[in-house]
């Protein structure tokens, strides 16, 4: 009884210690850096052209599991949505263009169109560039 009672004392002071940490201290903020080796491709939940495409990006993140993409929903996510934002400037646009969106350093792919037909390669020469 008088081990329970150690252990259940110890855990309680691990909770509060944890909690009064998060009280003082806050939680961490997310992640919205965004970095020139990453590709993005930004989709909204609800978007049909965006579901046109998921399939392709699928395969193409199965294919190339060694390419960094992120796959990121920015209709419902604010962290996302400001990754999404970022990506933009730093890829010189003034203005989001719209989902679905790839964004990889200073090259924008736009559409259901024009991220099949041109991703892939993209991801290539990517990949080469990092070896």
């Amino acid at each position: 009884m008088d081990k329970t009672i150690r252990i259940v004392g110890a855990v309680l002071a691990v909770v509060v210690v944890a909690s009064i940490g998060i009280l003082f201290f806050g939680t961490p903020a997310p992640q919205t850096a965004v970095t020139a080796d990453t590709i993005y491709f930004f989709y909204g939940e609800e978007c049909p052209h965006c579901h046109n495409v998921m399939p392709f990006i699928n395969n193409l993140t199965a294919k190339y599991p060694q390419a960094n993409i992120q796959v990121l929903e920015v209709w419902h996510n604010q962290t996302n949505a400001r990754i999404y934002t970022k990506a933009n400037a730093a890829a010189g646009l003034s203005t989001t263009p719209g989902v679905p969106e790839v964004v990889l350093g200073k090259t924008v792919l736009i559409g259901e169109t024009q991220i099949p037909d041109q991703l892939e390669s993209l991801v290539q020469e990517y990949l080469k560039k990092k070896q």
